[in-house]
């Protein structure tokens, strides 16, 4: 006969740890860079827990699952920690991955605190179950557009590709720059090589050509092809969903990636406890941490004080998110409702627009925050 998983509440009754799943993209096709980076925000910030006294002196105890951008392996494994008895679910990058996991918690009653995913309606319907740190698309997407006009383009080239995160970013796009004078075309890259789109951008005579496509295929190809056609000199090349942040972007262009606008979600100066992180994450991944793992850390900061205030029951942990008052490395998290967001939202995540220094492709420029 088996024996059904322990409920968290059995943890809690038998001093064993408490479970907390993580949902990480970290094999291909998913960004596996930026799973690297948000599971060693998440790793670090448990061990710091557990050094401080874990949970009423219980440890947290990760169960890491590879979501490998696939929605339906993610919803798969929200079955199966669910079933293990997590107390609440942490994580996920990618956008369209994250709404199946959140669409399948808040189907079972389950937590989750999303870190990094941005879709402005992560689930149907409003939910209870779900919260957020990274700021909803339509406000980062807005401010990179204000950003756009700011610098002198209006005529914007989007190549994309078929996706509900690519098609929810140029409609934001679109609606924000059409009542200020700017258009948007859609170059379809399902369609187009790198070499099509550089004679499309003369056509269209656009200014500006934004990457909404996968990283390194198609993105990188584009930017090789735009770089080496001298008709586009002028041209501006920006990624508002922050293919530049991590080091890869860097180490397979060079100077070809650098000047290319895109979001982070940090604020101009750290805080002390900020610093001491990114300190400590910079020794754990053996290069610059990218705002990723700082929001990998911050979750598990914030589920963490939940926890210790409410306790592991899950309807506990989801009725407290509107009481959440706790200082991250990147300012102090609150969560609130938002219109047309599904989900308890951080309102005041920090948001900049910045790019790699064509001099030092290393270092970051901040060209505008919002």
């Amino acid at each position: 006969m088996s024996t059904p998983p322990p409920t968290p509440e059995a943890a809690r009754a038998d001093g064993s740890s408490v479970l907390i799943g993580a949902l990480v993209p970290l094999t291909r096709p998913g960004w596996v860079e930026a799973g690297r980076h948000l599971l060693a925000g998440v790793e670090l910030a448990v061990r710091e827990v557990n050094d401080a006294g874990g949970i009423a002196g219980r440890p947290l105890e990760l169960v890491v699952r590879d979501t490998a951008a696939d929605p339906h392996r993610a919803a798969a494994a929200v079955d199966e920690l669910a079933g293990l008895g997590v107390a609440a679910l942490v994580g996920e990058y990618h956008s369209v991955v994250a709404r199946a996991a959140a669409t399948r918690a808040d189907a079972l009653g389950l937590p989750f605190l999303c870190s990094s995913a941005v879709l402005d309606a992560l689930t149907e319907q409003p939910t209870e179950w779900v919260a957020r740190l990274a700021p909803p698309q339509s406000r980062g997407w807005q401010i990179y557009a204000d950003f756009l006009l700011g610098a002198g383009h209006s005529r914007i080239a989007v190549a994309t590709q078929p996706s509900v995160y690519w098609a929810s970013g140029t409609r934001i796009l679109r609606d924000h720059l059409a009542p200020r004078g700017g258009s948007v075309v859609e170059l379809d890259m399902s369609a187009l090589t790198p070499a099509a789109v550089c004679d499309e951008l003369v056509d269209k005579r656009a200014t500006a050509l934004l990457l909404l496509v996968g990283h390194p295929e198609p993105a990188v190809p584009i930017v090789r092809a735009v770089r080496r056609d001298q008709r586009l000199a002028e041209i501006m090349i920006g990624a508002p969903a922050g293919q530049p942040e991590l080091a890869a972007w860097a180490t397979t262009l060079g100077t070809d990636g650098a000047a290319i606008p895109f979001l982070r979600y940090l604020p101009e100066r750290l805080s002390p406890l900020g610093e001491r992180v990114g300190a400590a994450l910079r020794e754990r991944l053996a290069e610059a941490p990218s705002f990723v793992a700082f929001e990998g850390y911050d979750t598990v900061t914030v589920l963490a004080e939940v926890l210790r205030s409410h306790g592991a029951d899950r309807a506990r942990t989801a009725a407290s998110w509107p009481h959440v008052a706790v200082d991250g490395t990147r300012g102090q998290i609150r969560f609130s409702r938002a219109p047309g967001i599904s989900v308890w939202q951080w309102a005041r995540a920090p948001i900049q627009v910045v790019d790699r220094h064509p001099a030092e492709p290393d270092r970051f420029r901040i060209l505008h925050a919002g």
